[in-house]
């Protein structure tokens, strides 16, 4: 016999979670921190697993990401319902909340958002590589991801392919870049976006060298990535979009001639029958369409 989930403990849990501890929860659904503990502890109980890390701020086990999904969801469709009802509140916005990484952010996503409305679109921006976990732990309703498996619970679509050219600033390029790239590549300065930002190391080894540099400047933004490597900071892989008008105006150049990179994009969502999630996946996929290559 399936075990029920009552959602007076779903619902607890999630605002534990969302609130960061037992008392903020408890103000949050204006109970007392002895309710919001006892539900946590039978829904623990129900479940027969720990649901939470006891920690500051409070954090959800894998099993816990599990119910803090289904919570979520339960939420968006209590919103739709209440939408396709006419019932108070539904004249306002529907939230809805994307992971998104840098540099589809700065290219080509946010058109995506002119072709919808009606919709408060939250954005969590994180590495390609990462908005998966973000879809995983229940923190976002969609994704746009490097990872074509999809998360339980989501759907898949592709989107297409960004490619990223290797390129410097002229000048850069005559100091540093004066011999066979894997040779010089090893020891050039480089941009790169955080510490988990490898794309640039790929590349080296691709070309035969071990690596890029160890001379690393961090510029975690995809305008400042690109306009550092314009200024000369160092080398990098630059989404090709944004390299055109720079490379026509002689502020950049490529490091040889038809090397680059491909990250193939995919968009994830919960398996919801949400109209605004519906939405604006058909809009996001339209403007994938038009923007990255196939």
């Amino acid at each position: 016999m399936m075990t029920e989930l009552p959602l007076d403990q779903v619902r607890t849990l999630l605002a534990v979670v969302d609130e960061g501890t037992f008392d903020a929860a408890a103000a949050a659904l204006h109970v007392t921190p002895s309710a919001v503990s006892q539900r946590v502890k039978a829904l623990e109980q129900r479940t027969g697993r720990v649901l939470l890390q006891r920690t500051k701020p409070v954090r959800p086990t894998e099993s816990g990401a599990v119910l803090v999904r289904y919570a979520r969801q339960l939420a968006r469709l209590e919103l739709d319902a209440h939408a396709e009802l006419g019932l108070s509140g539904a004249g306002e916005p529907t939230r809805v909340s994307v992971a998104v990484n840098a540099d589809s952010l700065a290219t080509w996503f946010l058109d995506a958002l002119t072709r919808v409305s009606g919709i408060c679109l939250e954005l969590r921006r994180e590495d390609e590589g990462h908005t998966a976990a973000l879809l995983r732990e229940g923190l976002v309703m969609a994704a746009v991801t490097s990872s074509p498996d999809p998360v339980p619970g989501c759907s898949v679509r592709p989107l297409g392919r960004m490619r990223y050219l290797p390129v410097a600033a002229p000048g850069f390029a005559g100091r540093h870049l004066a011999g066979p790239l894997p040779d010089v590549l090893p020891e050039a300065p480089v941009v790169v976006f955080d510490r988990k930002d490898d794309f640039q190391d790929r590349f080296v080894r691709r070309v035969g060298g071990t690596g890029a540099g160890p001379l690393r400047h961090h510029v975690p933004t995809s305008e400042g990535f690109v306009t550092a490597v314009a200024a000369g900071l160092g080398w990098g892989m630059v989404p090709e979009s944004q390299t055109r008008p720079l490379l026509r105006e002689d502020r950049l150049v490529r490091l040889t001639p038809h090397a680059s990179m491909d990250v193939t994009l995919y968009w994830q969502q919960w398996k919801l029958d949400s109209p605004a999630l519906a939405a604006l996946a058909d809009a996001v996929t339209a403007t994938a369409a038009q923007a990255l290559r196939r």
